[in-house]
Parts: C-alpha cells; sequence; structure tokens
C-alpha cells in the first residue's frame, strides 16, 4: 500500500518540476518561498496570472501607441497634401509674376527710351568721379565726398530706383569742383601725423591737386585712411623754403617746387621716401667701402701736401734762375754749388759730379708720387672686391629666402656695386691728382737738368777755347 501511493505522488511531482523549469523566472522565487507542494502550485499559478495580466498591460500600451502613431503619420500627410497644394499655388503665382514682370520690363524700356543709355554714361562718369575723388588730395580738405556716389550708381545699377535731379546735379557739382579747386593755392587747418607717430592741428597749404605743404614741409596723403602725413624724407633745403614762404604769402607769386605727379599717386614724393641718401649709400658700401674713403682720403692729402711742397720748390727754382749767386735753399743752387766747388774738374768729371748731385735731389722732389699712382691702381681693385662680396651676401640671401620679391635682390645688387662706384670716385681724382703733380715734379727735375747740362756746355766751351788759343 505504501509503494502504491508513494508512485503517483513521485509521478506529479516530476510533473510540477517540469513546469517548474519551464517557468523559470516565477518559478525559482516560488520554489524558493514555497513549503509544500500545494503551496508551490499556488504560487506558480499566481505568478502565471499575474505575468498575464503584465502581458495583457503592454499589450494595451502597445496598441494604444500604434494608435497614437498612425495618428501622427495621418496628420504628417495632412501637412504634406497642404504643403504641395501651397507649393503648386506658389509656383503658379512666380510664373505669373515671371510674366508680369517680362511686361513691365518691357514696358520700362520703352519708357526709358534714351534715358537709358543716358544712365548708362553717368554710371560710367559717376564710377570715374568717385575713382578721381578717392585719390585726391583735395579729399584732404573735403572728406567724404564720394559717399553719395555709391548711393548714385546704386539707384542707376537698380530696377527699382532711379536718381533724382539732385543726385544727377551732385555729379555735375563735384566734377565741376575738383576741376576748380585744382587750381586753386588753399590754406585749411587739418591734422597733421608727424615723423615721430605724434599728431598735430595745424595749417595745410593744398597746391592745386599737385602737393600738400605745411610749416615748409611736404606732406603725403592717405585716401584709404583720409591720414595726413609729413614726409619722413623731404626734398633739398630750396624746395622746403620755398615751401615755408608760400605758406606765409598773401598775394603774389611765390616759387615753389611741385610734383608733377601728384593728380596721378605723386610718384616723385614716394621715390624720395624710398630712395636713399648719399651718406646712406656710403654706408652700403659696408667696410670695403670705409676703406676705399680712407684710401681716397689719403691719396687727397698726399696730393695736396705735394702740390703744396713743389710749388714752393718751383717758386725758389725760379728765383734762383734770376740769380747768379747759388742758393743752397733749392734743389737748383744746391746743384750749381756743385757745378762752383769743382769748377777745376775736367768737363767728363764735372758731369759725373752734377749728375750725382741731380739723382740726390730727384727722392726729395718725386717723393709720394709712386703712392699715389699704386693707390689709383688699387682703388678700383677693392671697389671690385666689395662688389663681388655684397654680391656673394646677396645671393646667399636669395638661396635662403628665395627671388619672389625682385625689390630686394636689386636692393642687395645695388648695395654691392656701392663699393665699385667708391673704387672709381677714388681712382679718378687720383689719376688727375698724380698726373698734376707728376708734372710739377718732372718740370723741376728738368730744370735741374738743363742747368746741369749748360754748366757742362759751358765749360767744355771754355775748355776748347783755350785749346784753340793756345794752338793759335
Amino acid at each position: 500500500m505504501m509503494s502504491l501511493f508513494r508512485l503517483p505522488v513521485l509521478s506529479s511531482f516530476a510533473k510540477y518540476l517540469l513546469t517548474l523549469l519551464l517557468v523559470v523566472s516565477s518559478g525559482v522565487q516560488a520554489a524558493e518561498g514555497a513549503a509544500t507542494l500545494d503551496e508551490l502550485l499556488k504560487m506558480i499559478k499566481s505568478a502565471t496570472v499575474s505575468e498575464s495580466k503584465e502581458h495583457r498591460a503592454r499589450e494595451t500600451e502597445f496598441k494604444h501607441a500604434k494608435a497614437q502613431q498612425a495618428q501622427k503619420l495621418k496628420e504628417i500627410r495632412e501637412v504634406r497634401a497642404n504643403a504641395e497644394r501651397h507649393s503648386e499655388q506658389l509656383e503658379k503665382a512666380y510664373a505669373e509674376n515671371e510674366l508680369k514682370l517680362v511686361a513691365l520690363q518691357e514696358q520700362l524700356e520703352k519708357r526709358l527710351g534714351s534715358l537709358g543709355e543716358m544712365f548708362g554714361h553717368l554710371t560710367s562718369a559717376a564710377g570715374d568721379t568717385r575713382g578721381t575723388l578717392d585719390h585726391s588730395i583735395v579729399s584732404a580738405q573735403y572728406p567724404g565726398r564720394t559717399a553719395f556716389l555709391d548711393n548714385l550708381i546704386a539707384k542707376m545699377n537698380s530696377n527699382t530706383k532711379l536718381p533724382s535731379m539732385e543726385d544727377i546735379e551732385g555729379l555735375w557739382y563735384e566734377i565741376n569742383r575738383e576741376m576748380i579747386e585744382g587750381g586753386k593755392v588753399v590754406k585749411f587747418p587739418a591734422m597733421v601725423t608727424k615723423v615721430d607717430g605724434t599728431q598735430v592741428q595745424q595749417d595745410v597749404v593744398r597746391i592745386g591737386t599737385y602737393n600738400l605743404l605745411s610749416d615748409g614741409a611736404y606732406l603725403i596723403f592717405n585716401p584709404v585712411t583720409g591720414i595726413i602725413t609729413e614726409l619722413a624724407r623731404q626734398p633739398d633745403r630750396k624746395y622746403t623754403q620755398a615751401a615755408a614762404e608760400l605758406q606765409l604769402a598773401n598775394e603774389g607769386f611765390t616759387s615753389v617746387g611741385i610734383d608733377p605727379t601728384g593728380p596721378s599717386g605723386g610718384s616723385l614724393l614716394a621715390a624720395l621716401i624710398n630712395s636713399p641718401s648719399l651718406i646712406e649709400r656710403w654706408h652700403q658700401g659696408g667696410l670695403v667701402g670705409y676703406f676705399i674713403t680712407l684710401v681716397g682720403a689719403c691719396a687727397l692729402f698726399l696730393a695736396l701736401w705735394r702740390f703744396v711742397v713743389l710749388t714752393g720748390v718751383s717758386r725758389k727754382v725760379n728765383d734762383q734762375l734770376n740769380t747768379a749767386a747759388a742758393n743752397t735753399n733749392n734743389p737748383l743752387g744746391r746743384v750749381l754749388r756743385v757745378g762752383e766747388e769743382n769748377s777745376a774738374m775736367d768737363a767728363e768729371s764735372l758731369e759725373l759730379k752734377l749728375h750725382e748731385q741731380v739723382l740726390k735731389e730727384r727722392p726729395d722732389i718725386e717723393i709720394g708720387l709712386g703712392l699715389l699712382k699704386i693707390i689709383a691702381m688699387v682703388a678700383p681693385l677693392l671697389g671690385l672686391l666689395g662688389t663681388v662680396i655684397g654680391m656673394i651676401i646677396t645671393f646667399q640671401a636669395i638661396t635662403v629666402f628665395g627671388a619672389g620679391d625682385p625689390k630686394n635682390m636689386a636692393g642687395g645688387i645695388s648695395a654691392a656695386l656701392v663699393t665699385t662706384v667708391l673704387g672709381l670716385c677714388v681712382a679718378i681724382p687720383t689719376v688727375l691728382l698724380h698726373t698734376f703733380v707728376n708734372g710739377k715734379a718732372q718740370r723741376v727735375l728738368h730744370i735741374l737738368e738743363e742747368q746741369s747740362a749748360g754748366i757742362i756746355a759751358d765749360k767744355a766751351g771754355k775748355k776748347f777755347t783755350e785749346q784753340a788759343a793756345r794752338e793759335g
């Protein structure tokens, strides 16, 4: 009996275990809290019921969300349909406006007639006038003259606006004012930027459309910024002095220098700013240029010294020619003294004595002339040396930075050629000075040789006369 009862119980227990394995999530938790199989069965049943309720709640939620999405989809489709209908209406209106615009354009062209060509000329004239006024120094006195021209050009290029008579008359007025102001010399107050950067309110003199002057200095006007600036480098003093006199003059005529390229941009004044002075060019020669200058100064000092000395010697020699007694304060006097002291010698011996004295006098007369000749030969070579060094430096800079800017390369070559110019400037005057001083020295030596030859000839003549008298 006991065995027959246990088998069904075990069989039902196995079924419950299978059911427990199928429902893992709820069964495991129920098995942990169940005390008997009946309790386990109740717990599994309640878990199944709760799960079915959750499923039904989720299903209801999903159906509600699906209904909402369907409603939104319907609304979006209605919006798209409305947008398509509005787009069709806009396209239709656009096509109708295009036709109206073409008709109105034809009507405008018919009504304008020759005015269209006139507006084209006005537009061209306004553009040219604007360019002229933008770069004119008259704008320094009358700023903001081109603002209405921009408005006028915009109106003439527009299809909805037309220029008024006041606009056209304003263009005519500015053209005439520019022409009239170009022939005036006027004074007006303006803010001037000095070389050191300070700004000073002072009177500015405008010479037509050419130049601006103030306190004896030339000014430059920047049309982009509207700033008047004093030139960093001014012309010669005679021009600045004339500019100061013009500013003080009230009437009459005053001579003053102007830049004829002023109306086209003032290129001469711009070149004046960028052009180095003679002192700056001399400094561009560097150490070689300084050495050439020193050599030239030595050559000039040497030539002046020898010129003064030879001038004094020539004067003393000329005085000795007019005096019978020999004076030892000059070369000729010393040569004549040798002739007097050795008058008892025969002609051949006396000639050797006189030639010896002339040779003694020659170094003192020709001293420094050889050095002048050497300087005249070496100065161009030094200039060539400086040029070669400058060219090497220039090509090294080109190798590093490239040759994109021809101005930099030309500037380097120009600086390199400064030493050649310095060498020639030293060599040419030195050659002339050497020739001049050497001529004075050779004249003194010629007188010495001439007088020596005269003494020998006189000695030989007396000897011949005495011999002829003894034979006779």
